[in-house]
């Protein structure tokens, strides 16, 4: 079965793939891709009906060589998929299809998916995030600047008390936000219970002595079952927020736990995201993952920090900042390869962290600008003077750049942010 057809031009409800791909002939690989993705499979079927054929096959409608390696040339495909090859609001069936199956190739030497292309009846199944940048503001009451966050450390060894206390200050020098690390979830020696509510108690009272309003992300993460739990715990709290890694929860969980129905805003830690990711011969890409999330509704999403400690270049960062706050993303033929229109959908709010520290922060509002969450764990509890101390440096610290002031200027004014300065060079 041929699936080749250069020149195609895809309709709009059709999905679209754009991936990179290493192998000997790449007119086939991209055929065999297509159909193995779809309806077809190695050899010709008896049971393939003409009008099946017809209706669902996909369209190779581009292949571009871009290198070659030894007999291999490296090329970027780009296929047009009928979405009647999908159950649209089904996020895990869909890329069962789509980026299932055709890892596993032994013809491929290497294979990248780069983009995809959402069509709107797609888009239409799903309800997305359901606060958005606006949304979140509104909640904190913070209009104009990034928002301040911090990550308890170290990441797992203190008791729920003392978990507490380090939230409690991080609060009172100025953060708006306090989280749970990615694999603090349920340890013996900080049970998920005991920390919300004791948590949930120093947010009181760093509230009413700051006047300004708090949020504490508790880390649900657990299987389904255990997090729809807890996330039930954290709602009847009056917790307004909660915390799951998305990436080692699957896409099932994450579609779901957005339609139970809770009305908490759900922050999105990537965690083993680069497993996926990194490879520039392997995987799928961040944008599109990210792509993915947005309509599966998270409301903040980790996407790097360019300048932090964890990878990824500005322009591949910036691409997926774009991909999930803006309402229509333009093509730019580097990290993005599709126009995306979202229809309506709301957006998810940045969040830049990984090695992130007071010096740092006007860089990451030059390339992001005040929408953003700026989260700081060593860059906040590693201050010399303890955490209310850091805490107080990063808040300075964003506060100067969202209003274009030079950080030497404001440490003139904030010691905390002076001894920062001079403790990380």
């Amino acid at each position: 079965m041929d699936y080749l057809e250069i020149g195609y031009v895809p309709k709009d409800n059709e999905l679209l793939s754009c991936m990179v791909v290493k192998a000997e002939n790449l007119e086939k690989a991209a055929n065999d891709i297509a159909g193995e993705s779809s309806i077809g499979t190695w050899t010709e079927l008896k049971t393939m009906k003409s009008e099946v054929y017809e209706k669902l096959r996909p369209r190779v409608y581009e292949i571009k060589e871009i290198g070659s390696e030894g007999n291999n040339k490296i090329g970027l495909v780009k296929i047009a998929y009928p979405l009647d090859d999908f159950e649209p609001n089904n996020m895990p069936g869909t890329l069962a299809g789509i980026a299932g199956n055709i890892f596993g190739m032994k013809s491929l030497k290497g294979l990248r998916i780069l983009d995809f292309r959402f069509p709107k009846e797609f888009i239409d199944c799903y309800s997305g995030p359901k606060y958005g940048i606006d949304g979140i503001r509104n909640l904190l009451n913070v209009k104009e600047r990034p928002l301040v966050g911090t990550i308890v450390k170290p990441k797992v060894g203190l008791n729920s008390e003392e978990h507490a206390k380090v939230a409690y200050n991080s609060w009172a020098g100025g953060c708006d936000i306090v989280k749970d690390d990615e694999n603090l979830v349920s340890q013996n020696f900080n049970k998920f219970e005991d920390r919300l509510y004791k948590v949930l108690e120093y947010r009181d009272k760093a509230e009413s002595e700051t006047g300004e309003k708090k949020i504490y992300m508790p880390n649900i993460t657990a299987s389904y079952r255990e997090m729809v739990r807890r996330a039930e715990l954290v709602e009847d709290a009056k917790c307004e927020y909660a915390m799951i890694d998305v990436v080692v929860l699957g896409f099932s969980a994450v579609q779901q736990i957005r339609e139970e129905g809770f009305d908490f805003v759900i922050h999105a830690h990537r965690a083993m995201h680069a497993a996926i990711t990194r490879s520039k011969e392997w995987g799928i890409s961040m944008l599109a993952l990210a792509k993915i999330y947005r309509l599966l509704g998270v409301d903040q999403l980790h996407i790097g920090t360019v300048v932090g400690k964890m990878e990824g270049v500005k322009e591949e960062v910036c691409s997926i900042r774009d991909e999930i706050v803006l309402e229509d993303v333009e093509k730019d033929d580097k990290y993005k390869f599709f126009d995306q229109k979202w229809y309506g959908l709301n957006n998810v709010f940045p969040v830049s962290s990984g090695g992130v520290y007071p010096k740092l922060v006007p860089e990451i509002v030059n390339i992001f600008g005040n929408d953003v969450i700026i989260q700081a764990g060593g860059g906040i509890h590693g201050h010399p003077d303890g955490t209310v101390a850091g805490a107080r440096a990063m808040r300075a610290s964003i506060e100067a750049a969202a209003e274009g002031i030079p950080l030497n200027e404001k440490a003139e004014e904030v010691p905390e942010l002076k001894k920062a300065l001079e403790y990380w060079k």
